[in-house]
């Protein structure tokens, strides 16, 4: 079993700054894949940023140059930074990491969820 724990969430105003945080712990082997995704009300989640261990990263067209995807491997955490955040950015986030439990099985969690607001 695997567990992910996510802070950071909360309200600002546009043009401020806010730091995620999703910590996994648990049976964990390896994590390949960490990502960001949100969903406003009304509207499909979708992916903001994903980072991978080898360190690729794609972010949405909507966050590039505002948004900071990074991990802490020894700490099996993934932040996301953001910056010159909008009202638009007002959304539930929610971390999902991909990877195993043992060499043979793989998993793939969702945090809770973490609410951010921008206010205009």
């Amino acid at each position: 079993q695997v567990q992910l724990v996510e802070s950071g969430g909360g309200l600002v105003q546009a043009g401020g700054s806010l730091r995620l945080s999703c910590a996994a712990s648990g049976s964990i082997f390896s994590i390949n894949r960490m990502g960001w995704y949100r969903q406003a009300p009304g509207k499909q989640r979708e992916l903001v940023a994903a980072i991978t261990s080898g360190g690729s990263i794609n972010y949405a067209d909507s966050v590039k140059g505002r948004f900071t995807i990074s991990r802490d491997n020894a700490k099996n955490t993934v932040y996301l930074q953001m910056n010159s955040l909008k009202p638009e950015d007002t959304a539930v986030y929610y971390c999902n990491v991909e990877g195993k439990t043992t060499v043979l099985r793989r998993f793939d969690y969702w945090g809770q969820g973490t609410q951010v607001t921008v206010s205009s």
